[in-house]
């Protein structure tokens, strides 16, 4: 049996963020990561690229907290205590700076996300952080005032333990038997599969600024539209799936989107369009593309208007241009499924958000645990804001075991 004054679970962004932060607090304390895997930070090597979208430019607790389809209310407090500007300064001081994207991601100024796993690691090693690898916690439970855990490697007791393991089934299930309540999970980040004539030749094709709804449903974003081998992706789309997790996953991804490509009332697109047939009368719809639209979706949209490739604009009647107003303003997508985003899994669902305190993110059953990160039933959308929210709750976590 080996006994630490902390134990944390995971050996991923959260994990190592607490653990630094714990021993750079206190370096009497004794602290282990446990992690199951042969490695850690896996998740942190995969995000962005490769390059590690660390956290995303918005500097207002109140702005930021609107990412984040669930734990929009409980994450106000904590951002106030521990957001983007101290995570910039928390890196930059350990000689990792940061930049920023015209898109507000910010990444490592190397470009690499290998510079965030050597700065944990160096800083785990040099505040002697003991990092297990292989250990797959088996159970755990409490002894008099310590908590003792079960691992694949033998026997640990610990007064605190903070859980860290992001989407784990098994950790949610020896949290149930701890008492705590787990919002069922499913995916958050995905892309939309698609099967239409319209898109099927344009995989690359990227619609700058489109207005995307799901039909039936409240569910609406904007922003960037990216045509896919398989569908369509982009901030866009990735926005929807995130706020849309929980009411996509029961209609089992089968539903319909319809897409204003050129952000107009149809009633002013079908005004422009009469505007452009008595201006461009001799040049032929299929050529001349309008509203910035890329090139490749415009000829797509005037084809599915059945305007043939060699029509005038003096020549096309009050159909066509009515079909042509709809295809820009209100064209109606059928999805058939999803595809993971890149290799990033983030998931809706985990630890009953009312069962945590928020100054503290310990739980309120069971005193002496704590979480940071996606155990917690807390996603977002995509652009560094999950990782913002490892980093707010590892700190904060941190701070309340120090103290």
């Amino acid at each position: 049996m080996r006994t630490y004054d902390v134990i944390i679970v995971g050996g991923g962004a959260a994990g190592f963020f607490a653990a630094i932060t714990i021993t750079e607090l206190n370096p009497s304390l004794k602290v282990a990561i446990l992690e199951r895997g042969k490695e850690g930070l896996q998740k942190v090597k995969i995000s962005g690229g490769g390059r590690c979208n660390v956290t995303h430019a918005e500097f207002i607790p109140s702005e930021l907290v609107q990412n984040y389809p669930r734990g929009e209310k409980e994450l106000l407090g904590p951002f106030h205590q521990f957001m983007t500007g101290d995570t910039m300064e928390w890196f930059e001081k350990r000689g990792v700076p940061l930049k920023i994207e015209e898109d507000g991601r910010m990444f490592p100024e190397s470009n690499s996300s290998q510079t965030i796993i050597d700065c944990f690691l160096k800083e785990a090693q040099e505040n002697r952080v003991e990092v297990l690898y292989n250990h797959s916690v088996k159970f755990i439970k409490k002894k008099q005032d310590l908590w003792e855990l079960e691992t694949t490697e033998g026997q640990f007791t610990s007064k605190k333990v903070l859980i860290a393991t992001g989407s784990n089934p098994k950790i949610w299930n020896l949290l149930e038997d701890l008492g705590h309540s787990i919002s069922q999970p499913v995916p958050s980040l995905f892309t939309f599969d698609i099967k239409d004539t319209r898109i099927k030749d344009i995989p690359g094709v990227v619609a700058q600024n489109v207005e995307i709804k799901v039909v039936d449903s409240h569910l609406e974003s904007e922003g960037p539209l990216l045509i896919t081998h398989v569908g369509m992706s982009a901030p866009a789309i990735l926005k929807l799936s995130a706020f849309g997790a929980l009411e996509l996953a029961k209609c089992d991804y089968k539903f319909q989107i319809k897409i204003n490509f050129i952000k107009l009332a149809f009633k002013e697109c079908l005004d422009d369009l009469k505007e452009f047939k008595q201006e461009f009368a001799k040049k032929t719809v299929f050529k001349f593309t309008q509203y910035e639209l890329p090139k490749r979706l415009w000829q797509q949209l005037v084809l599915a208007s059945h305007i043939s490739m060699t029509t005038t604009w003096a020549d096309i009647n009050k159909q066509q241009l009515e079909a042509l107003a709809l295809q820009l303003t209100e064209a109606v997508f059928k999805v058939t499924g999803k595809s993971t985003f890149k290799e990033e899994f983030v998931t809706a669902g985990g630890i009953d958000l009312k069962e945590v305190n928020f100054k503290t993110f310990e739980s309120k059953l069971c005193e002496g645990i704590y979480f940071a990160g996606e155990i917690l039933n807390i996603d977002a959308i995509t652009g560094g804001f999950n990782f913002q929210n490892a980093w707010t709750g590892a700190y904060i976590a941190a701070k309340s075991i120090v103290s």
